[in-house]
């Protein structure tokens, strides 16, 4: 089986969120992404979702979905994420996964997780050791290309992600958005 669209998953997440009452910024929604495809990548020694993710100020971020719900802003994700045709620009819509396992992974991610505000997500993102902080402090000494997070990296030290979890964030509130490195 091949990784899934980000952007499908994403609004896997969204719907779920929805479900449950529980509002998501596009900070917060990569932060769940992230920790929905390090899970699934430990646990079933392959990748959730294509593309990658990149070691960005506040934690990482999968381009391709920061690119769908940029219009967003710093408030809730109303809208969903589409393809468009390359040939004829038309939008269509994103097929859902249906494995059990993937859509129970991504239940659990955004219960778990989905309550808690985006500087807490942040935080638990940055955490010594984690896969974010080793290419950023790898990045003071050496090139790092686009600032990116192998799914390598990932598998490694994804583990390093054990923190308290509490709603209530050690460096406090990020800014609404999230920026790449300079």
């Amino acid at each position: 089986m091949s990784a899934y669209d980000p952007r499908a998953i994403a609004n896997l997440m969204l719907d779920e969120a929805e479900r449950h009452g529980i509002r998501i910024s596009n900070l917060a929604l990569q932060k769940l992404l992230y920790f929905a495809h390090g899970i699934y990548l430990t646990q079933n020694k392959r990748p959730l979702v294509s593309g990658y993710f990149e070691a960005w100020q506040y934690g990482p971020v999968h381009p391709a979905v920061y690119r769908a719900f940029k219009g967003a802003g710093s408030d809730s994700i109303a809208m969903r994420a589409v393809a468009k045709d390359p040939l004829t620009g038309k939008a269509r819509d994103l097929p859902l996964p249906t494995d059990k396992d993937v859509r129970g992974l991504i239940a659990e991610v955004v219960l778990r997780y989905g309550r808690l505000s985006p500087g807490r997500l942040v935080d638990l993102s940055h955490a010594k050791g984690s896969p974010w902080d080793a290419v950023v402090n790898k990045a003071r000494t050496e090139v790092a290309f686009g600032m990116r997070i192998p799914d390598t990296v990932i598998s490694e030290r994804f583990r390093h992600h054990k923190v308290s979890v509490d709603a209530t964030p050690r460096a406090g509130e990020p800014p609404s958005d999230d920026t790449p490195f300079a």
